[in-house]
């Protein structure tokens, strides 16, 4: 009888009737900082192309978002070279933030690490007396600034015990942070049928060393580096080269050819670039200067929304309220060429019908970001407050204008 009290009233009074929910168009990025005023003439031209550059795989990145901005051959297996000591300091990094190892950790040079990586080898070294001890931060210093191998594996050995132990923690890391076609069989980069990455994998690396441990990063723009009698400089020319570059890591040997993670920061906007498998250390450092030049010259990053602020506001079925705002739970940043700022199209896809309970952060639709018919940047929609259920009646007369809208 209650439902049927329910269908006379509803079909008696038309107002009754809840229009279905639809999902709203997003609303427009707020404008761009400095958007006033007309436009150039340059904003109506296409981007011009990348550099050209001479190595076998390069990729160029922006830190903000993660984007790629050019790459030629990125996902080709690469050896990465002494570019492998970032993975390296990343994991002494980690371990010191867990309280495993500690900054003034007195570490053996061991003869093993001095025979495999010290003077007496053709690679890089640090200069550390073997048989002997220092402070783990002047042997990171040294492995960073030096590319010193008989330092890397010391530090290996400190933290895992054997070099062979500390690959695996380098590893297991390197899928943490996103690296998905990258494999390490040692702490120094020297050449093995096992040890591979990407431009990419290895672009992902350099952001992740700066974002999640800016402090050792910083060891990276240290130019030069004392230990005993022997003073070695930073291999990474661009050091001395412009000002705003502050790392990040040089790699060469005869199967890798001369490498360059390189890293620059110029107001707010931070990029990374990887260039693998050049022909020279003059050359390498030439394209990667090229590469950050052109990339802060033509792309631009912003934040199109902010983070737990409304994006939209939705009908809520049988809740305690009848709405529910969206939004997303970071930042939503978006690297785009300079100029297209006003072109750029957002989207969501959600749901018709929403129905509570809802729990804040569920994840409810997404939102993307198109520009030039491309999808730029996509995020997931949640919802920025709970929604508890709603009482019994309340329930029952929403089943009911449920059924009916539908």
């Amino acid at each position: 009888m209650l439902l049927a009290a329910m269908a006379t009233a509803v079909v008696g009074l038309a107002v009754a009737r809840d229009p279905a929910p639809r999902p709203t168009p997003a609303p427009a990025p707020a404008p761009a900082a400095g958007a006033q005023g007309g436009a150039a003439l340059s904003d109506a031209l296409p981007t011009p192309p990348p550099p050209e550059v001479t190595g076998t795989a390069w990729v160029l990145m922006d830190y903000a978002t993660g984007q790629v901005l050019a790459g030629e051959n990125v996902d080709q297996r690469v050896e990465p070279a002494s570019i492998t000591k970032v993975m390296t300091s990343y994991v002494i990094a980690a371990e010191m933030a867990a309280g495993k190892v500690k900054p003034d950790d007195q570490v053996l040079m061991s003869e093993n690490a001095w025979r495999k990586g010290g003077a007496g080898t053709d690679g890089s070294y640090s200069g550390f007396p073997v048989n002997q001890r220092a402070p783990l931060l002047d042997m990171e210093i040294g492995m960073v600034v030096q590319s010193g191998n008989d330092a890397a594996i010391a530090l290996a050995e400190h933290v895992a015990g054997t070099e062979e132990a500390f690959a695996q923690l380098m590893n297991a890391y390197a899928e943490r942070i996103g690296m998905k076609n990258t494999h390490f069989t040692n702490a120094t980069g020297l050449s093995g049928p096992e040890h591979y990455s990407t431009a990419h994998d290895l672009a992902i690396l350099g952001r992740a060393m700066v974002r999640d441990y800016p402090e050792e990063y910083a060891h990276n723009k240290i130019k030069e580096f004392t230990v005993g009698p022997i003073t070695q400089h930073n291999r990474n020319r661009l050091l001395w080269r412009d000002d705003s570059v502050d790392g990040i890591k040089t790699g060469h040997h005869s199967g890798a050819g001369y490498c360059l993670m390189a890293s620059a920061l110029r107001g707010d906007q931070r990029l990374i670039s990887v260039v693998m498998g050049s022909s020279s250390e003059a050359q390498r450092a030439t394209d990667s200067l090229a590469l950050l030049n052109w990339g802060f010259r033509f792309f631009e990053t912003h934040a199109v929304y902010d983070a737990d602020k409304a994006v939209s506001t939705q009908k809520v079925w049988k809740g305690k309220t009848d709405e529910v705002q969206l939004g997303v739970a970071e930042p939503m940043l978006v690297s785009m060429p300079r100029g297209k700022y006003a072109q750029l199209k957002p989207s969501m896809d959600i749901p018709e019908t929403l129905v509570a309970p809802i729990e804040k952060g569920q994840q409810i639709g997404t939102v993307r970001v198109v520009l030039d018919g491309k999808v730029i940047a996509q995020r997931p929609l949640v919802a920025l407050e709970a929604v508890e259920e709603a009482g019994f009646f309340k329930r029952l007369w929403h089943e009911f204008l449920m059924w009916w809208n539908s």
